[in-house]
């Protein structure tokens, strides 16, 4: 239950480092209460079948301060690493994950599908720069109007020195000049970041610095507005992205191979016998988890509330744990005390 703390800050999000316990051992190393089940899932992969594929399943309680609900609440779910049939895999999670939930008694659901695959393909189109992108990413996860991520450098006069020192430096040599300063001030965190999380912001800061911006233009944001507002059946999706990418005129090859993978998917979607004519894709859907790559969804009762079930493709996050190798993996994750008070009260409960 106990889990090195750094991962989690690292790679999972602004919404978890807002949310778990961190504590310390006898030798002041930084850990926290397992608050998902992913991470250490991957760190278990790593630690005994490095660069293998392996199926997993897990059922056990997380740490996590929620809104309305209990700090401690049990979850169950699958992982699948190191399958190369991407959109295959992918079908195949989302039917057991509504196997499972059919199990718990809950066949009345509304699924909602998104692609940060795909997002990124379309950033990348518009040639957003990369400070930009990540900027314009955390929005979307987040909610948030694109009004942040503005034209001009948000850092301020203070800090215009460091970052003109820092300007192309190795990331490695900045995160270890941020720790040394945190741990000769006897900090190891501010505001839940770490010194890594801290160092990044400094690079993309100097790195807005270095190219005049960090932000969209007027024409960019609006296209990505636009984006996020596609909603509909996987195939009225796609066919509305494509021609959102004819408007605008947008030829990448990364774009077509993301938009194919989407339509392999609902193929094998269809194949398994999923309704697929009843989810509903949305181009501002994001996951509040920083490692998903791709695929993900979220299921809820019929009227909304909060997800039964959520989860979806993270590429990235085994090499970003240490993987000599690439490893695919997508998985998903169940709220059973969710599932157990919709089914036993008839109402969906709070929402997170």
């Amino acid at each position: 239950m106990l889990q090195p703390v750094e991962p989690f800050l690292e790679l999972s999000g602004e919404d978890i480092r807002r949310r778990i316990f961190v504590t310390q051992d006898a030798n002041g190393a930084e850990l926290c209460l397992r608050p998902e089940f992913t991470i250490p899932v991957c760190r278990l992969h790593q630690a005994t079948r490095p660069g293998e594929s392996a199926d997993y399943s897990y059922l056990g309680p997380v740490f996590r301060l929620v809104a309305g609900e209990p700090d401690e609440f049990v979850q169950g779910g699958i992982e699948s690493i190191g399958r190369t049939d991407t959109p295959a895999a992918d079908a195949e999670v989302l039917g057991l994950a509504l196997e499972g939930l059919a199990l718990l008694g809950r066949s009345d659901v509304t699924v909602r599908l998104g692609d940060m695959g795909l997002t990124h393909a379309f950033l990348d189109a518009l040639h957003v720069p990369p400070v930009a992108k990540r900027r314009t990413l955390r929005a979307i996860a987040a909610g948030r109007s694109l009004d942040e991520v503005a034209n001009s450098v948000q850092a301020e006069d203070r800090h215009a020195g460091l970052l003109a020192a820092i300007q192309g430096q190795d990331a490695g040599a900045v995160r270890a000049f941020v720790e040394d300063v945190l741990s000769i001030a006897g900090i190891s965190q501010v505001g839940g970041r770490s010194a890594g999380a801290i160092a990044e912001r400094f690079l993309a800061k100097a790195s807005a610095q270095a190219h005049g911006g960090a932000g969209l233009n007027a024409t960019n944001r609006e296209v990505i507005e636009r984006y996020c507002a596609i909603s509909g059946d996987p195939d009225a999706a796609v066919a509305a992205v494509r021609a959102l990418a004819r408007e605008a005129g947008l030829t990448h090859d990364g774009l077509e191979a993301a938009l194919a993978l989407f339509e392999e998917r609902t193929g094998f979607m269809a194949a398994r016998g999923l309704p697929v004519e009843r989810f509903r894709f949305n181009g501002g859907f994001a996951r509040n988890l920083d490692y998903y790559t791709g695929f993900i969804f979220e299921v809820t009762g019929p009227q909304g509330g909060p997800t039964l079930v959520g989860g979806g493709r993270y590429d990235g996050l085994l090499q970003q744990l240490g993987s000599p190798v690439p490893l695919p993996a997508v998985g998903c994750a169940f709220w059973l005390s969710r599932c157990a008070q919709a089914d036993t009260s008839g109402s969906e409960g709070v929402v997170a």
